[in-house]
């Protein structure tokens, strides 16, 4: 397998969250820690694996920045559903929400994410605790999906 380290030409982050506010700050203070990878959003899980899935996925590294409670498709169903697939299954996913309830944390872990990270309430905390976020995205690694005709979506 072959790996990347992610920089703005390599890994793209797919951001998983419905509140707009939420995104934009996630983005924005990507952005401000010094990244300058593409940055795709998603209003739900839903949204997500379809894109995952779809046939504008293109070979590339990718790594998935996912809240819980979303509709139609939540959090918990969007990375099962990532982590039973071969092809999406070695996508880093960082689960970033409001909640630190000590059950969802390890349900997270055990449906497979990388990562748990709890949003501060805290405007200055939360813009602290991405910034941080980002400073680790800068150095993490993550493996290529592959796409072809040949492959099932």
């Amino acid at each position: 397998m072959e790996r990347r380290a992610m920089n703005a030409l390599e890994t793209t982050i797919l951001i998983a969250e419905d509140d707009d506010a939420h995104a934009e700050l996630i983005s924005a203070n990507l952005v401000r820690a010094g990244l300058s990878n593409t940055i795709v959003r998603f209003r739900d899980g839903e949204e997500l694996l379809a894109y995952l899935t779809g046939p504008e996925l293109s070979s590339g590294s990718y790594l998935v920045l996912m809240d819980i409670r979303m509709p139609r498709i939540d959090g918990y169903e969007a990375l099962q559903r990532m982590k039973a697939s071969d092809r999406l299954r070695r996508i880093p996913v960082i689960m970033v929400t409001t909640t630190n309830d000590r059950s969802e944390i390890e349900r997270c872990h055990d449906l497979g994410c990388s990562s748990y990270i709890t949003k501060p309430v805290d405007y200055a905390k939360f813009v602290e605790a991405i910034r941080i976020l980002g400073l680790f995205l800068a150095v993490v690694e993550a493996p290529v999906v592959e796409t072809s005709a040949g492959i099932e979506r």
